[in-house]
């Protein structure tokens, strides 16, 4: 059987731009851009030339692209302008890409109210508008804002904005549901009908997540006819955001009921990016990725129940709804509280630590972890200080940090500077050293202690702490305060420790020790990998 193709077609420059906090460079821009079409997008809209410098800007530039088509988005003409005299249409014919995307209101009320032009009027622009793109020669789309919302109130005149578009030459007709308050079952009933005045392959849909349901919508949308999907990476965009694409490309390309009957120009192999592709957005706005996120996020293939780590153990399939090596993410074995001995075993072989299913060590290692988690500490996704804990009961540690006794003071200077004392006892792999050091803050300087002594310099020149999470809570022994620190290096990786105390500072500090050591066992782990590697050759 012949598959019908289904286009995608990313708005994250545009429309996602549009989200509180977000303020893309030409830099991002390009970064996005590059990447997008590297991973297959068919269309990907640039942003609005003439709304901003920066998409003036970016639309004066040629842009080389593999072969995905980059789109400028735009309004139709005013009612007073000639379509040769608007200087907005002016900005997107004469923007360096072959395609252009305009809108309107298709929404009888939006025309009265928000316009303040007649229906015939509005048509007039539209009609007008879409004949002279054409002319120019670049491909037209038109996007008919709030067309769902303007099919419930008058559909006569909403089909009339489409065919104004569509018969003056327009080769896509985006049904958009601007609002979000569309649910699935209309949205089919309604492309349903649409595809008897328009065909669906002339039909995209534009959804938003108002009620949670952009994603539903357009798997909706293409199951009634249309075969153009917009949407943005991570879903991002105004209000709740738009169809996520890294949730709806994955869809199409793996679940049968799409992937039966259609193809898209992203191939299954192109999906190994999917991961890398929304981590990209994140790191570019520089906010955690949503660990929550279908397919690609932290947690989406993560599994903390003893009773579901056993199972996937035995057979991925039991609850996993796909592979997530296909997605380019991973699979993730939580130990906590809840951990029996599977997710234990399942954790230490996923970390490199050789062990024996009947090794008595293990009982132990579980039955201290669940111990730890009644006091306050927590190793769901404190991997680090589980790896740390795990060594130190197996008898595989390679390196350790324990901190003994220190003092703390902080002081405030005249002009306002606030600086904080530390001097500590700290035993590294049995070596007692006694430090000092200054820092805008405690763990500041007793990380500054520590690296002040040359011996371990080299080790921790290139450790930072980029993020810390502190919960206070009441336990049987009373008020505990457990703080989760985010370290990183020089060479990108990332690690989490966990510190517990009835008091803060005591928290951070435990906190901080646990990530150098951890620092240090890594440290050492890659340099025995190297000398080997040296013998070896």
């Amino acid at each position: 059987m012949t598959k019908e193709k289904l286009y995608i077609y990313d708005t994250t420059l545009r429309d996602g731009a549009q989200t509180e906090g977000v303020d893309f460079s030409i830099h991002d821009k390009k970064k996005i851009l590059a990447a997008l079409d590297l991973f297959g997008v068919d269309y990907i809209e640039g942003g609005w030339p003439g709304a901003n410098p920066t998409d003036t800007e970016f639309f004066r530039n040629d842009h080389s692209l593999r072969s995905a088509n980059l789109i400028a988005f735009g309004m139709t003409k005013k009612t007073e302008n000639s379509v040769e005299n608007d200087p907005m249409l002016s900005q997107l014919v004469n923007s360096k890409c072959s395609s252009v995307c305009i809108f309107s209101k298709s929404w009888d009320f939006h025309v009265d109210v928000a316009l303040g032009i007649t229906h015939e009027q509005n048509l007039t622009n539209i009609n007008e508008t879409t004949k002279y793109i054409v002319k120019c020669g670049k491909e037209c789309m038109f996007a008919a804002e709030h067309f769902f919302d303007g099919f419930k109130s008058n559909p006569r005149y909403a089909l009339s904005c489409l065919k104004a578009a569509y018969d003056n030459g327009a080769s896509w007709i985006i049904l958009a549901d601007t609002n979000g308050g569309t649910l699935p079952h209309e949205i089919f009933e309604i492309v349903s009908e649409t595809t008897r005045h328009i065909p669906g392959k002339n039909l995209g849909i534009h959804t938003h997540n108002d009620t949670g349901n952009a994603v539903a919508n357009s798997l909706a949308a293409v199951q009634a006819g249309v075969r153009q999907v917009q949407g943005t990476i991570n879903g991002l965009g105004e209000r709740c955001g738009n169809a996520n694409l890294i949730s709806l490309i994955p869809t199409f390309l793996l679940k049968k009921d799409f992937s039966d009957k259609f193809e898209l120009n992203v191939k299954r192999d192109d999906l190994k990016k999917l991961t890398q592709c929304s981590r990209l957005l994140d790191d570019i706005l520089n906010r955690e990725p949503n660990r929550h996120l279908p397919y690609v996020g932290a947690c989406a293939f993560s599994h903390k129940g003893g009773i579901h780590a056993s199972a996937v153990q035995k057979n991925p399939k039991t609850y996993e709804h796909i592979n997530p090596h296909d997605v380019g993410n991973c699979r993730t074995i939580v130990v906590s509280g809840q951990s029996g001995k599977s997710n234990i075993m399942s954790r230490l072989i996923s970390i490199g630590i050789p062990v024996k299913e009947n090794d008595t060590k293990i009982r132990m290692l579980v039955d201290e972890v669940k111990h730890r988690e009644s006091i306050g500490y927590s190793y769901d996704g404190a991997d680090a200080s589980f790896e740390l804990l795990a060594r130190r009961i197996l008898g595989t540690s390679t390196s350790s940090i324990l901190l003994h006794r220190y003092e703390v003071s902080v002081r405030k200077k005249n002009t306002g500077e606030i600086i904080s004392s530390v001097k500590a006892e700290i035993d590294v792999d049995g070596d007692k050293i006694m430090c000092q050091g200054e820092g805008n803050g405690p763990v500041n300087a007793l990380e500054n202690a520590i690296r002040s002594d040359s011996r371990y310099y080299e080790n921790f020149k290139d450790f930072s702490l980029v993020d810390n999470k502190v919960k206070t809570f009441n336990t049987s022994t009373g008020a505990i305060t457990r703080v989760h620190l985010r370290s990183t290096d020089t060479k990108g990786t990332t690690w989490i420790t966990v510190g517990v105390s009835p008091n803060i500072i005591d928290s951070y500090l435990n906190a901080l020790v646990e990530s150098l050591a951890y620092k240090l066992l890594k440290d050492r782990v890659t340099d025995n990998l190297s000398g080997l590697s040296n013998i070896s050759s």
